[in-house]
């Protein structure tokens, strides 16, 4: 039988845990509690059972946002980390908190009636390069300073000896 340890964590590196499944029911979900949760347009989600999810660093704070859900975020930095629906034995985690969220595409929507009205075009918008192309100077400044942990787990975060924020 196969060990399966999926690692994520908040972009402070303050919370770390683990998923000890395969996460089910990737989705986005576009309602209103999730767009204020996530100060975005939409959540993207993905879970296990309660009991294969896993802190390993750090602890989680946790805002009730109705009387039957609570929201497990970094009190630190802020990264919107977990979702349960209270006493359902399901735990889900923020897709983009995932040390490799690329390996999780979303399968479904839930939410659509608050869906905002552009998203289906986002898409066919134009973009632009990254940071890292357009200005390299900025980036390696970003780099220089930044208090992003890495995707992946750390022994110790910060690096002993980095100023704090």
């Amino acid at each position: 039988m196969s060990v399966v340890r999926i690692a994520g964590g908040c972009q402070c590196g303050t919370v770390r845990y683990a998923l000890h499944a395969a996460p089910s029911a990737p989705h986005l979900c576009h309602c209103r509690m999730c767009q204020k949760a996530f100060g975005s347009c939409f959540a993207p989600l993905t879970g296990v059972a309660t009991d294969r999810f896993e802190v390993t660093r750090g602890t989680l704070a946790v805002f009730r946002s109705s009387d039957f859900a609570e929201r497990g975020f970094c009190r630190d930095c802020g990264t919107p980390l977990t979702f349960t629906r209270v006493d359902s034995g399901f735990l889900a985690v923020s897709i983009g908190s995932l040390d490799e969220p690329g390996l999780v595409p979303p399968l479904n929507q839930s939410g659509r009636e608050s869906r905002v009205p552009w998203f289906a075009a986002l898409a066919t918008l134009p973009g632009e390069a990254t940071t890292e192309e357009d200005a390299p100077d900025l980036a390696g400044r970003v780099a220089a300073t930044g208090r992003q942990h890495p995707d992946h787990d750390t022994a110790v975060w910060p690096p002993v000896g980095t100023p704090a924020p």
